[in-house]
């Protein structure tokens, strides 16, 4: 318990983060064809177009890797306090979250480009307190 309480700002921003990159990761394996097609249609105009699906595959496994590299920290956290795949996971995000600002503003979606600062500010403050 004491760890988890030692912890808990830590463990509050990999269970966010974990939900986000999940979900999005299990998003993209139960729907590929319509995810694939949404993002091929906003993309349909930028120099990524021909590159959508191998893009796609890699930010998915990206995701999951991440997310799953953060449960399994949010765990050791709580357990021994070891923050290492917690870390891990945490810097895949930003990976993560800097590859899809990329394509938004190749997409010139600078609206979606946009909201992604809210999610790489926590991710960025998460990497903060981990390396800590």
């Amino acid at each position: 318990m004491e760890l988890l309480q030692k912890n808990i700002t830590e463990i509050l921003i990999l269970l966010f983060l974990t939900v986000t990159f999940l979900q999005s990761g299990i998003d993209k394996v139960s729907d590929w064809k319509g995810n694939l097609s949404f993002i091929k249609d906003h993309f349909k105009n930028s120099p990524l177009k021909n590159m959508v699906p191998l893009l796609l595959a890699i930010i998915l496994v990206i995701e999951i890797l991440a997310g799953a590299f953060m449960f399994v920290g949010i765990f050791n956290l709580i357990t021994t306090g070891e923050k290492s795949l917690a870390l891990l996971g945490t810097e895949l995000s930003a990976l993560t979250l800097i590859f899809l600002l990329i394509g938004q503003r190749l997409a010139k979606d600078y609206a979606g480009a946009m909201t992604l600062a809210v999610y790489f500010i926590i991710t960025i403050f998460g990497v903060f307190l981990l390396n800590s």
